[in-house]
């Protein structure tokens, strides 16, 4: 089964229009959008959400994953580097950093996989960085958890050890 993530994060974002979003079905389209990117862009990773199409999007950096995604659901969040060989690009880095749909690793990775693989786009075989997100029982605040340390940052109630924030 395929996790849909909807959106959680502030809903002032939620109705930002995207800008500068290159939509990725084959190698071609990669090259092409980072072509286009201004060379110090490159050195920094890219927004990327995988839409409900199973479809690579990218944004520059500071976007929002909701935008980026068009304000949908997606199967996949965080942010991805590049970097380019003899062959054409490849992925160096990629992690689900997105507080905005705070995916799962484990739940989201096989669509990150299957976008890139379909965009002819070599990858490093799973998140280079996790980032695991839990919601508060007590208090509902998104947490970031760091080192492990299941406890709520706003109100310092357990965490729940399994992922839990909304499924759509």
């Amino acid at each position: 089964m395929t996790r849909r993530y909807a959106y959680v994060g502030p809903g002032e974002l939620h109705g930002l229009a995207p800008v500068g979003v290159g939509v990725v079905r084959g190698a071609a389209d990669l090259d092409a959008w980072l072509a286009a990117r201004d060379p110090r862009e490159l050195a920094e990773p890219f927004t990327f959400v995988v839409d409900g199409g199973g479809v690579l999007r990218l944004a520059p950096r500071r976007s929002e994953h909701v935008a980026c995604a068009g304000g949908g659901d997606v199967l996949a969040a965080g942010e991805m580097g590049f970097v380019r060989t003899a062959a054409g690009w490849r992925v160096d880095r990629v992690s689900n950093q997105s507080t905005g749909y705070c995916p799962d690793a484990a739940g989201s990775w096989p669509a990150v996989a299957a976008a890139l693989t379909a965009a002819g786009t070599p990858h490093p075989g799973g998140f280079t960085d996790e980032v695991v997100f839990r919601r508060c029982t007590a208090c509902a605040a998104r947490n970031v958890v760091h080192d492990g340390d299941l406890v709520c940052a706003v109100c310092a109630a357990p965490l729940p050890e399994h992922w839990n924030l909304g499924l759509s």
